[in-house]
C-alpha cells in the first residue's frame, strides 16, 4: 500500500532543493545528489542537446555544459519571473515553459526512491512572495498539471514557522531565530509567540542584512549578542554555506549557552514538506502565523440560515491573502444597509462596519438577492463588491454594484 506523500521545495535563483515527507517517517527526507551525498543543491539549470530534443537539468546540466555538445539556460526563476523569451537554435522558448520542465523533473525525484506514485500536496517555498511571483508560479505549476488545490505557495518565514511548530515543544516554549548566511550577507529571522491570546499568535520579524568583518567569529558574536538582549531563546538555526568551514569558537559557544544550535541547509525544503501535510490535513491549532501575506483579521456576515441566525466567514484571518478569496450569496430583509463583522484573532470582540446600498432600486422587502465577493488588496485591507441580482423574473437586475474598501 503506498503511503501519502508530501513534497516541499524550496527554490531561489540559483539552485532548488526537494524534501518529500510519508507518514511512515519520523521527518521529511531530503534528496541528495549521489547516493549517500550530503549535497542537496540542485543547479536551477537547463541544458539542450543540439539538434535534438532532449533535455538535462541540474547538476547533468551543469556537467555537460563543460563540453560543446549543448546549449545551456540557467537562473530559470528569474528569467521566468522577468517572463522571457530564450532563442535556441532558430526556436523560441518562454522561461515560463522551461522553469515548468525543470520542477517537473525535479518532482519526480522522490519516486525514484522508494514506494512514491503520485504527490499528495507540494508547497514550494521562495524568499519573498508578491502579487506578481504568485501569479508566475501559478502558472508554472498550472503546465505542469496541478490544481489550486493539489499546491500551495509560502516564503521563507512561513516554511520557518512550519518546520518550528513541527519540532518537539520544548525547542519553540521561547523564542526561536534563524539566521542565514551565504558567505557575502547575513540575515536573521527572530520568532516570537503571543502566550497570552488563545489562538496564540505567532509572527516572525526579518532583520536587514549584514556584512561579518574579519575576525568573522568575533563579527558574528556581536550581532549574535545584539540579536538576543534581554530575551530568552529556546533555540538557534544556522542555515546556509556561509556557516561551513569551522569558524565559529567564541560565536558558537555563546550560541550553546542554555539554548539548543542546529546547523543545516534544507530547513526551508523540510518546512515546505510539513506545510503540505498541514494544507493536506487540517487539523485545529492552538497557534495561528501571522506574515506579511497572512490577513490580519476575520471578515464576517451576520445571516439567518434555515430560521437560525449564523455567521458567514468570508475572509480568515491567517490566511495568505494572495490565496484567499470570499463570496456568498444573500436575501436582502429591511433596510438597504449591510453590516460586515470585522474581528482581530486575539480578540473575543468584534466591530461592525455598516455599509449602505447608495441609489438602491425600490422593491418589497426579500424581494433583492445580492452576490458579495470579498478580495484582499493587502493583509489589512480587503475590496468588497456587491452586486444586484434581482429576484428572478419578478425583478430583473439592475446590474448595478457597489464597491467598498474595509480596513481593521
Amino acid at each position: 500500500m503506498e503511503e501519502k506523500c508530501y513534497i516541499g521545495i524550496d527554490l531561489n535563483d540559483h539552485y532548488a532543493m526537494i524534501s518529500y515527507y510519508q507518514l511512515n517517517k519520523k521527518e521529511p527526507e531530503t534528496i541528495a545528489l549521489g547516493v549517500g551525498g550530503t549535497m542537496y543543491q540542485i543547479p536551477t539549470l537547463l541544458a539542450k542537446k543540439k539538434t535534438l530534443a532532449q533535455w538535462y537539468y541540474g547538476d547533468d546540466a551543469r556537467k555537460k555544459a563543460k563540453t560543446s555538445e549543448v546549449i545551456c539556460v540557467d537562473a530559470l526563476l528569474p528569467r521566468a519571473l522577468h517572463r522571457e523569451q530564450i532563442y535556441i537554435e532558430g526556436e523560441t522558448y518562454e522561461a515560463i515553459d522551461l522553469l515548468a520542465v525543470f520542477l517537473k523533473k525535479v518532482m519526480e525525484l522522490p519516486k525514484m526512491l522508494g514506494n512514491v506514485d503520485s504527490c499528495n500536496c507540494l508547497v514550494l517555498t521562495v524568499e519573498h512572495l508578491s502579487q506578481e511571483n504568485m501569479e508566475v508560479l501559478q502558472e508554472v505549476f498550472a503546465k505542469i498539471g496541478l490544481t489550486q488545490e493539489q499546491f500551495m505557495l509560502i516564503d521563507y518565514k512561513e516554511s520557518f514557522y512550519y518546520f518550528t511548530i513541527s519540532q518537539p515543544q520544548q525547542l519553540w516554549i521561547r523564542n526561536v531565530y534563524l539566521f542565514e548566511y551565504d558567505g557575502e550577507s547575513l540575515q536573521y529571522y527572530a520568532l516570537d509567540r503571543n502566550t497570552r491570546t488563545m489562538p496564540q499568535v505567532v509572527t516572525i520579524k526579518e532583520s536587514h542584512f549584514f556584512t561579518l568583518q574579519e575576525p568573522k567569529d568575533e563579527s558574528f558574536f556581536q550581532i549574535l549578542q545584539k540579536a538576543f538582549d534581554n530575551q530568552v531563546i529556546s533555540s538557534v538555526f544556522l542555515v546556509g554555506e556561509g556557516f561551513e568551514g569551522g569558524w565559529m569558537q567564541k560565536s558558537l559557544s555563546f550560541l550553546c549557552r542554555g539554548r539548543r544550535a542546529f546547523v543545516g541547509n534544507n530547513l526551508f525544503s523540510k518546512g515546505a514538506c510539513y506545510a503540505a501535510y498541514m494544507k493536506e490535513s487540517p487539523i485545529k491549532r492552538k497557534v495561528i502565523y501571522m506574515g506579511d501575506n497572512e490577513m490580519r483579521f476575520n471578515l464576517c456576515l451576520k445571516m439567518k440560515n434555515r430560521g437560525k441566525v449564523d455567521f458567514f466567514t468570508l475572509i480568515n484571518a491567517g490566511k495568505n491573502r494572495f490565496e484567499e478569496k470570499g463570496e456568498c450569496e444573500m436575501i436582502l430583509s429591511g433596510t438597504p444597509e449591510i453590516d460586515f463583522w470585522k474581528q482581530l484573532p486575539s480578540s473575543r470582540e468584534a466591530i461592525i462596519e455598516k455599509v449602505t446600498l447608495t441609489d438602491f432600486p425600490k422593491r418589497p422587502d426579500r424581494t433583492t438577492r445580492l452576490h458579495i465577493l470579498a478580495t484582499p488588496i493587502a493583509n489589512d485591507k480587503i475590496e468588497v463588491e456587491i452586486r444586484d441580482l434581482g429576484f428572478g423574473e419578478i425583478f430583473k437586475s439592475t446590474n448595478k454594484v457597489w464597491k467598498y474598501i474595509i480596513t481593521v
